[in-house]
């Protein structure tokens, strides 16, 4: 044999074994894979009670092997030998089955074809987080068999209706004037598809006054619904929550003492500020309020009772009394602006003619907090705190004399677009207590200061002339009889809005959950743990995407 042969013959030897290492190595790769693919399997089987079904999908364009348990579903690709021996990775996937809020047999059908068609397989509608928002989003499951299909689907939904806290039947409250007028338009447009995705059921009620809410809860039949949904601003969830805890007391037939109200709320928002809204969602976004919905999430929250002498007591979150409630009073007097334009006049205006109300300011201090001025939302807020005034033990009221240009009191963070942290970013939703923060009288220029840290990182309560208590219940008693004066009245020119309450006499303004409340007399304030369920969640800050370039 000549030297050229040997070495042909030595090069096809090299060549063969080469391949056999190659075939080799592949092999031990697939089996590699196809023992984590069965310990993946195994690790879902074993952290599930049960599995319900186990089968054959393709998703995207890659048959997976999909298991059913009965809080997960996950898809492990299914890796073919390929022609030329590469082994593609591709990555396992889960989806809780708390996400899924619909599922539907998918069909292939001809324009105009309402029913029949070729069976494609199931779509999953599911919820994802992007950042504080949330988003919907969609899986698709292929498989062309009628019979597997269905059997999924009825698995499907079978477990997706055993969650107890999603709502079925809903009774929404629209409140058209609200912000821009666009509340009707906001949940026609996204929130009424989601719901009827979701199979829920809606009773519609579109008010038209002040007070339409209240009359309509009073006379509902509530053990028909799982919820209650308000599409509008502040003012509106307010007057929804009030309607709520007073209708309690009609029914427990014990008008003295708050009741916790019999269903949750849920917030679409659509006003101006939505604080609420922000303070259990962090954005003011219609499709992430009607996710947490669809989905159940609840939250239960504190409220304040504000008892006005001689006058009825009303239920809400949030109280502003001086810069707070007049520069509020003015805006009210400029409906016909835009909201922000609106905003920044009335806040210029109150800067502008800033003054002190001359005030007794008395408050009972929360029990949580005798040793510490505050105690922050980190902490521990899971213990009930029994708000009455009677039974404080060694609590006393506090009680003293001066000049105020703002006294707040707020029982949630009041988170806000404008106010990321919130108007009172030391309290927490079910903190049982409420936030006081009272600005003693102090210069224009150090009170704007104070004003502009609420759109900042921190340092809003570091000035010498800002107070802030953590309290169960708070009494203010103007002691000047001036009030809004007349002629302030006549220089803001006529109201188009009535304020909730018009006593005689001399009264000062009040901004309660953003509605303008005229008050002659002392207002006792007391907070109540956890008197209401919204649907939501503990959030820390809300999404910031405005800035006030007034002051």
């Amino acid at each position: 044999m000549s030297e050229p042969e040997e070495d042909l013959k030595e090069d096809k030897k090299k060549v063969c074994k080469k391949k056999k290492n190659k075939e080799k190595r592949r092999g031990e790769k697939m089996e590699e894979e196809k023992r984590e693919q069965e310990e993946q399997v195994h690790e879902a089987e074993k952290h599930s009670e049960s599995v319900i079904l186990r089968g054959i999908f393709k998703v995207g364009k890659k048959s997976h092997d999909v298991l059913l348990t009965q809080t997960t579903l996950t898809w492990t690709p299914i890796i073919p030998e390929t022609p030329t021996g590469e082994v593609t990775a591709l990555q396992p996937g889960m989806l809780l089955l708390r996400d899924v809020f619909a599922v539907k047999v998918k069909r292939r059908r001809a324009a105009g074809q309402q029913s029949g068609g070729a069976m494609l397989g199931v779509a999953l509608f599911c919820c994802r987080r992007r950042g504080r928002k949330l988003e919907e989003d969609t899986l698709h499951l292929h498989n062309a068999s009628a019979d597997h299909t269905h059997t999924w689907y009825n698995a499907l939904k079978e477990q997706i209706a055993g969650i107890s806290s999603r709502p079925r039947h809903l009774k929404v409250f629209i409140n058209p004037s609200s912000h821009k007028k666009e509340a009707v338009h906001i949940y026609r447009e996204s929130v009424a598809p989601l719901f009827k995705m979701a199979d829920i059921r809606t009773d519609i009620t579109v008010t038209e006054r002040k007070g339409h809410t209240l009359s309509v809860i009073k006379e509902c039949k509530l053990d028909e619904y799982n919820g209650v949904v308000c599409v509008g601003g502040d003012g509106s969830v307010a007057e929804l929550c009030h309607a709520l805890v007073f209708r309690a007391q009609l029914d427990a037939n014990f008008p003295e003492k708050p009741m916790k109200a019999v269903l949750p709320v849920g917030i679409i928002p659509a006003g101006s500020t939505d604080v609420v809204s922000c303070s259990v969602h962090g954005v003011r976004d219609p499709v992430t309020a009607a996710l947490h919905i669809i989905l159940g999430h609840l939250q239960q929250v504190d409220m304040c009772s504000f008892s006005p002498v001689g006058q009825s007591v009303h239920f809400g979150f949030s109280a502003m009394f001086g810069f707070g409630g007049r520069s509020l009073a003015r805006a009210e007097k400029r409906r016909w602006m835009t909201s922000s334009r609106r905003r920044e006049y009335a806040l210029v205006k109150t800067l502008a003619k800033l003054r002190p109300e001359e005030c007794e300011l008395s408050f009972l201090p929360a029990k949580k907090s005798r040793q510490n001025l505050f105690w922050n939302r980190d902490q521990g807020d899971n213990q009930e705190q029994d708000s009455d005034l009677e039974g404080e033990g060694e609590a006393s009221w506090t009680t003293k004399q001066g000049q105020y240009l703002s006294i707040s009191v707020m029982s949630i963070p009041c988170l806000s677009p404008h106010a990321p942290r919130g108007l009172a970013p030391n309290t927490s939703l079910t903190s049982g207590s409420a936030s006081l923060i009272a600005v003693e009288n102090a210069s224009r220029s150090e009170f704007i200061k104070h004003l502009k840290r609420f759109g900042s990182s921190s340092g809003e309560f570091s000035f010498s002339f800002v107070e802030t208590h953590a309290v169960s219940a708070v009494k203010i008693r103007p002691l000047s009889m001036t009030g809004f004066s007349k002629e302030e009245s006549e220089e803001e020119g006529d109201s188009k809005s009535t304020p909730i309450i018009q006593p005689e006499g001399a009264a000062f303004p009040w901004n309660i959950d953003g509605e303008l409340v005229e008050i002659a007399n002392e207002v006792l304030i007391r907070v109540h743990p956890r008197l209401i369920s919204l649907y939501g969640e503990e959030v820390e800050e809300a999404e910031s995407t405005v800035s006030c370039s007034c002051i």
